[in-house]
């Protein structure tokens, strides 16, 4: 499987605090089966408009590359890891011309709104980008304020945004309405991606989700979601549409006995 949402980056963000924790966080995915690893630290749109904040954020990030990428290389020589950042779009229209703020050089930026609210116009941000060239990977989202319906995360999709919803969002790591929500798109066939957002800490749910996926039927769609999708990503084509994913309705005695009906 592949991973393109998780802070592994050490000392930079709030995820890995340093190397040691970095380690154990590839070890996590290795045990879950990730066998490619793209890390993504936070990084806020807005430094772009600040040339010596960003040549100072983007120097930090540059050494705790080079730092997890040998470590990896001589500890997991069976792991393929990448860079990119996740992009808070804290200002319209940012110029992404820089390598190291795509998903492995790609023309895709995972980006996440603000203080998870879901920001005014943000459709014609959407465009905007893509006007740019660059291609919109909205991160998590399930997890928004003010996510009240999904015609709005539709006409994301049809500005050429594709989405990531959480592993942990699934499974219910998020609360109640980040699980319903992760649901409902799934059930819509709105997801482009799974991606963990793991932190370096705690609980790591990429096989959880795909486990969860699998016991309802759903193995095409595990597989292009952390799988087939991610892997075109990295090579910089657009994702194969997802299918519906239908939960299998169940009677109330079945649900009391546990059972079928």
């Amino acid at each position: 499987m592949i991973d393109f949402h998780n802070h592994l980056f050490p000392g930079v963000d709030d995820g890995a605090a340093d190397l040691d924790e970095s380690r154990a966080a590839l070890e996590a995915f290795r045990s879950q089966g990730v066998d490619t690893v793209v890390c993504t630290p936070h990084f806020r749109a807005s430094l772009l408009e600040r040339p010596a904040e960003l040549a100072a954020s983007l120097e930090a990030l540059d050494a705790a590359w080079e730092q997890l990428r040998a470590m990896a290389a001589a500890e997991f020589p069976e792991m393929t890891l990448g860079r990119g950042v996740e992009v808070t779009l804290d200002t319209p229209a940012p110029d992404f011309s820089d390598a190291r703020l795509r998903l492995n050089g790609t023309r895709f930026v995972l980006m996440e709104f603000p203080y998870f609210t879901i920001p005014p116009n943000v459709s014609t941000a959407l465009f905007e980008l893509r006007m740019g060239g660059w291609t919109p990977v909205i991160a998590h989202p399930e997890r928004y304020t003010g996510l009240t319906d999904y015609e709005m995360v539709e006409e994301w999709k049809r500005m050429g945004a594709q989405l990531q919803v959480n592993c942990g969002s699934v499974v219910g790591s998020y609360g109640a309405d980040a699980e319903r929500h992760a649901h409902a798109l799934l059930a819509r066939g709105l997801v482009d991606y799974l991606g963990s957002d793991y932190h370096a800490r705690g609980r790591l749910h990429v096989r959880a989700a795909r486990e969860w996926l699998e016991a309802r039927g759903a193995g095409e769609q595990a597989a292009l979601l952390t799988e087939e999708n991610p892997r075109r990503l990295l090579a910089g084509e657009a994702p194969i549409p997802v299918p519906a994913i239908v939960e299998e309705k169940r009677s109330f005695w079945s649900k009391l006995f546990g059972g079928r009906g």
